[in-house]
This record gives structure tokens, sequence and C-alpha cells, in this order.
């Protein structure tokens, strides 16, 4: 669904005032008269695509699906420690899911104040939509941290003996991480919706400042809120949250890594500790989202100085990730490829990161497409390829079947090449000053025409992206029926989810025993006794 979303936005950036084909028709006269889909209907499209990709897909899948299999099977445990909190977790996800997509059906459509919904637009926004978003926000918070309570008992209690820390997989580790990511963020965002939630349908004015007129007319409530103690709740949550993304991707292919280079994980406690680096610094970052809201400079120099200092154990990660390849019997399986394609897209959405992260530079590239450039290549080319690794790598353990390989190929090589076109000409833009959220690509402006042009090459590659896409679903679905039988353990792993579940596992040796010397195979899993 957030797919669909923004295969219509970049149909309207690349074609402004054309139809949409097909489905044109059937966004209601409101939204798309005759097909051409208005401003406030592209809003709309923007703030759910945000919202539904980042809340409700890619944390969802890789924090919810791969840490709810996983976590019990690579650590031993039966099972989750509260296996009915879980289920209440999935419930409260599957009420805010409902209530975001259902949005777009009320009196003023969805919301159409951006992902971050800042006030006081969002407070003053007509209709029901913003109200229905916040709602959803409340259910989404509120999973999230059953999940995250969950992870964190299930990981420190129901460990199979043996199974000491720096034994855990990498997987687990980031899983841990992010679990106390989403504790501690998500509590103010919850406070900041409920505050927000209570300007628009109670009169207060949390986030309403003195003075407002809205068409001419002074805005009837007391005043005195700050429109900036949003940004600090929201930003508080939204930079750990970009790391409750990354951190289990750089699970998912620290595991696939290891696997397939045939090596034990380079530097593999130096990465823990990166991992727990990473997390504290996600918390005292944020207001590098807020250079423009004119903070003082020393104010600003904490936070150019820490944003600094939080990519240098991402750099750690990567440089490890990169070492455990130097040497390796690497096998090139479709897993492994999309692996190795997450590394230097990240690599490129980090480096792109660092001119947002100081004043200077950020002043004139802030709210411009060379933010959303930056942040899709953590994201789309990162993230998402980093699971669509673990679901190549993990479905044989699934489901005892194995997805074909030259349908996964397809899929693979068809993305990388869709995304780099899509998301590396957003720099450029950026760069020649194209803000974002401009419902006809910046036509209307002098400085924006000579990029205007690489709008239609990006949605083009966003319609193809869509169609290679296809590989993938036929791919699992026919798989899923008729693929081939998979062997217990076909990657020859050494990690315990691939062996079979009692009661009695113990575990005897660290978690990448891979290439031993003197050993009778290339792998040692971590439920042989030493002597074996």
């Amino acid at each position: 669904m957030g797919f669909t979303l923004v295969v219509i936005i970049r149909w309207q950036l690349a074609y402004p005032g054309s139809p949409v084909p097909y489905i044109g028709s059937l966004f209601g006269t409101a939204n798309a008269p005759g097909g051409i889909v208005l401003p406030e209907f592209y809003n709309q499209l923007g703030a759910m695509h945000g919202t539904i990709m980042v809340f409700l897909g890619v944390v969802p899948l890789a924090v919810g699906a791969f840490g709810n299999y996983l976590i019990p099977l690579q650590i031993g445990a039966p099972d989750m420690a509260f296996p009915r909190l879980n289920l209440a977790s999935y419930w409260f996800y599957l009420a805010g899911g409902t209530v975001m997509l259902a949005s777009f059906f009320v009196p003023g459509g969805a919301a159409n104040n951006g992902w971050t919904s800042y006030p006081p637009l969002s407070d003053l926004a007509p209709g029901t939509g913003q109200t229905w978003w916040l709602v959803g926000m409340a259910f989404l918070i509120n999973s999230s941290l059953l999940g995250a309570l969950n992870f964190i008992t299930t990981v420190v209690q129901l460990r199979a003996p043996g199974m000491t820390w720096f034994r855990l997989p990498f997987f687990v580790w980031a899983q841990f991480i992010t679990a106390f990511l989403l504790l501690l963020a998500f509590p103010p965002l919850e406070g900041a919706a409920i505050l927000q939630g209570m300007d628009r349908l109670a009169g207060t004015s949390f986030f309403l400042p003195s003075g407002l007129a809205v068409s001419g007319r002074p805005l009837g409530v007391a005043g005195g809120g700050s429109a900036l103690l949003w940004q600090h709740l929201f930003w508080f949550l939204a930079h750990p949250e970009v790391y409750v993304l990354i951190l289990p991707a750089m699970g998912i292919v620290a595991e696939i890594v290891t696997n397939n280079t045939r090596k034990p994980l380079w530097g593999y406690r130096v990465m823990v500790y990166s991992l727990f680096a990473l997390g504290f610094l996600s918390f005292i970052v944020w207001a590098h989202h807020m250079f423009l809201t004119g903070m003082g400079t020393a104010v600003s120099a904490f936070f150019q100085t820490t944003t600094m200092i939080v990519s240098i154990p991402s750099v750690v990660i990567l440089s490890s990730l990169i070492l455990s390849l130097h040497g390796g019997s690497i096998r090139f399986t479709t897993p492994m490829l999309f692996a190795l394609a997450f590394i230097p897209m990240f690599g490129i959405g980090g480096l792109t990161g660092l001119p947002l992260g100081l004043a200077t530079t950020d002043i004139p590239l802030h709210d411009t497409a060379y933010v959303v450039g930056h942040f899709h290549y953590l994201v789309a080319p990162g993230t998402i390829f980093a699971l669509f690794a673990g679901i190549y790598h993990w479905f044989p353990r699934l489901t005892g079947r194995m997805m074909n390989d030259t349908l996964g190929r397809i899929h693979f090589a068809g993305s990388l090449v869709c995304m780099n076109v899509i998301f590396m000409p957003m720099f450029v833009q950026g760069l020649a000053g194209v803000n974002r959220r401009l419902w006809d690509g910046g036509a209307e402006y002098a400085h924006a025409q000579g990029v205007l042009s690489l709008n239609v090459p990006m949605s083009i590659a966003a319609f193809a992206l869509a169609f290679f896409q296809l590989f993938f679903i036929v791919n699992l679905f026919a798989s899923l029926k008729a693929g081939r039988q998979a062997a217990a353990n076909p990657w020859s792993a050494t990690t315990l989810e691939w062996q079979a579940a009692t009661s009695s596992l113990r575990v005897y040796r660290n978690p990448y025993e891979y290439s031993v010397p003197g050993a009778s195979a290339d792998f040692l899993p971590q439920h042989l006794p030493a002597d074996a």
C-alpha cells in the first residue's frame, strides 16, 4: 500500500497536471477531478506514504516479524517470554494499521501534514484525517512498547544453558538494543500525540503559540503553546527510530555475510560494543533535524558534534562486515547478493547524511530533495535490501522449501538498478535547491528548471521497481506451494535456529565457528559438544 502511494506520487512529479492512468478515476472528484491529482491529495499521499512505510511496513517486519520468529530460535528458548502480550502487540498493530488506512475515507481525507505532522498546521488542519492519524499512532506505539518489553525479557531470561552473552548471535544483539530504543523513545511521541489530540479536540493550545491568525482572524485559543515542543518530542523518537530500522538490518546482514564467507564474523565483540554506542548516541542527536529553529550556537555545536560521533560506530560495523569478506570463500547466493548490496547502499546513505549534521550545510539543504535521497538510501536499498536478504535466507527454515534462485537474482538486479536511478538524482535536485513536497516537483520555480527533467527517468525507474517486485511475489507464493524441498540446514549454518528444537538444547561454543583449523567440517554448530 505504501509503495502504491509513492508510484502515484512519482507519476505526479514526472507528469504534473496529467491524469493518473487506469486508477486516477478511483480517487474521487474531491481528490483528483478527471484523474488529475490535486495538491491537497498529493500531500495526503506523501504523509501517508512515509507513515505506512516506516510504522506499518519496515518496523513491523524488521523488528516484529524477524524478531519474534528468530530470537527464541537463536537463543534456544521454547517461545517468547509472554506469548499473550505478544499477541496483544499484534492486535494493537492491526488496529493502528486499520485506523491509518481507513483515514483515507473520512471527511477531508487522510492526514496531509507530512509524516512529521508539524504544528501549528497539523493542529489546525481541517477534517478528521489528522485525528485518525494520531489515534493510529497511539495504537502503533503501544504495539511497539509491548513487543519491546517481550524481547528484552526473552533475551535476558530464556537463553538456553551455555548461551552466555557473548555467545549470542549478532542478530539477537541487534534486536535486543533495538527493543531498548523502542521502549525509551516511543513514550515521548505518545505523549505528544495525546497533547496534539487535545489541541484538535478539546481546545487546548500545547503547540499553538499566542498571536496566531487563521484566514485573517485571530485564533480563539489561549495560546502560550510551543510548536517547537512537538518537534523536540517527535525527533526524540524519530532519530532513534532510524536506528530501529537500521540495527535489525545490520543484524540480518551480519548473519548472512558470515555464513556465506565461511568465516567467523570479524570483530564480533567490537561490533556488539558499537551497537551499544549507536543505541546510546542515537538519543542525543535529535536536534540536528532542527537547526533552522534558531537554536543558539552552543546547543547547535553540541548536536553537530554528537552527530559526527554517532557515525563512528556505524563505520566500525560496516568495516567489520567488509573485513569479514577478506579471504573468505564467498558464496554468491541470492540472500548474499542482497546483503552485499546493503553495505555500499547504506554507506552512501550515511555519507550523504554528514552535510545534514552540520548547521552550515544543513541550512541550504534542509527540506530539499537531498534529504529525501539521503534517508531513502538508508531505508530502501539499505534496510529493505537487508529484509529481502533475510526472507530469502530464512525462508527454508520457515517453510521447509527453497525459493527459486533465478527469480531471486532477477529481483535483486532489477531492484538494485532501479533504486539507484530513483534516489541518486535526488541529490542533484536537492543541491539545486528544489524543495521536497512540491506538488509539481518545482515547476513553478526558476531555480528548479535545470533539474526538472530528472523526474521522468526517476519515475520510470519507480514504475520498473514495482514491476521487479512481481518476481519476488511470484517467487514467494510459488515456492511456498511448490518450491524445492530444503535440507534441515541448507546453508550449513552454525546458529541454533537451524537445529531441531529440543528442551535439552545446550550451547557449547561461539556463534560463528566457520573454517576452524583441524575441524572435520567447515562449520561447527553451537549445540555440538566441544569435543565434536
